[in-house]
């Protein structure tokens, strides 16, 4: 590559879609990754792209509704430049609802739903079934909402690089030299280097423990039972998680915490109580202290931007924070909200 336009910092989930969206607009990319891509959480199993509860509406639900819209055409692209396939699939999500009240509650969010999300989506109360594809509902009422979607991390990962480059993008593992503005998106590292360079706590990292399973539902909703995600993916497996966890020793470990959504997940859904366990991950998520993604310009570092906080949600937000990342450092336009700014 003889020149370029724009370096990225981190082959997490954020910054290979800025080198996307930067790469498909014809800038000349190099993307540096110094471990290997999906180091991190990014690396991971599960890809639950999912909203915000529609209520008490905000700057930050409302960018999240924009990506989720987004995601179709933007994971649709990428599969087609890069002959790859990422695993999304827009296939909603059910949740059981424990009582009268949760059920009535629900049924006030649909109302909400009709006016937050514009009528791209809904959000239904519906009664449970007993199919086996639906979590146990000790009211018998579900949410059904057709929002949700899901991805696979890993397929998405191997996609984006494979686009990257088909449209003439660098992407190096290990070392090279930054050319042009940089676009650090370096994940739990990069909130500590932050954290460090400004003098105040911008934020740190969550271990998150999740299970994959041998299940082949690949149409089947994703479901959302008493804080787990169980995720049916293209691929023949379903993904379990996660914990969340602030105190932990082994980064990459699993230990009996795991094993406790294991068994929390069958019981919910004991159609899976049988599946072959096919792998048990961990790993880091990236929070700020503000838990938004921080966005935007590197305060007293000309020409340094930061694209990182993606904690649970960076996957869902991907399509949305490349193209504000890019619209500002290729452009000159900023769009960010207020609430992901530094």
């Amino acid at each position: 590559m003889a020149r370029v336009d724009l370096t990225v910092r981190g082959g997490g989930i954020f910054g290979l879609s800025c080198a996307w969206e930067a790469a498909r607009r014809g800038a000349r990319v190099r993307l540096i990754e110094t471990t290997r891509i999906g180091a991190g959480s990014s690396g991971g199993i599960v890809g639950a792209l999912s909203p915000h509860v529609p209520e008490n509406w905000n700057p930050k639900k409302a960018f999240q509704l924009q990506s989720l819209l987004m995601a179709k055409d933007f994971w649709a692209e990428v599969a087609l430049v890069s002959g790859l396939p990422t695993g999304y699939g827009r296939l909603g999500r059910l949740q059981p609802l424990a009582d009268a009240a949760a059920v009535d509650l629900a049924r006030a969010r649909s109302e909400t739903a009709r006016d937050l999300w514009q009528g791209h989506a809904s959000w239904n109360v519906i009664p449970a079934t007993g199919a086996d594809w639906e979590p146990t509902s000790p009211s018998g009422w579900l949410v059904q909402d057709t929002l949700c979607a899901r991805l696979h991390p890993r397929l998405a990962g191997d996609a984006l690089v494979a686009a990257i480059r088909a449209k003439g993008g660098e992407v190096v593992i290990g070392q090279a030299q930054d050319e042009g503005p940089v676009i650090w998106a370096t994940g739990m590292a990069g909130l500590g280097d932050l954290s460090a360079d400004l003098g105040r706590d911008i934020g740190g990292g969550v271990k998150g423990q999740a299970i994959s399973l041998r299940f082949n539902a690949p149409t089947a909703p994703q479901l959302f039972v008493d804080g787990l995600h169980v995720i049916p993916h293209a691929d023949g497996t379903v993904a379990i998680g996660s914990t969340s966890e602030n105190n932990w020793v082994d980064d990459h470990g699993t230990d009996g915490q795991l094993e406790t959504v294991y068994g929390r997940a069958i019981a919910a859904l004991p159609v899976l109580k049988d599946a072959p366990v096919l792998e048990r991950w961990a790993g880091i998520r990236p929070r700020a202290k503000t838990r938004a993604p921080i966005l935007g310009a590197w305060p007293g570092r000309p020409g340094q931007f930061v694209a990182n906080g993606g904690f649970k949600i960076g996957f869902g937000m991907a399509p949305m924070v490349a193209k504000v990342m890019i619209d500002l450092v290729l452009n000159g336009q900023d769009a960010i909200p207020d609430g992901f700014r530094l």
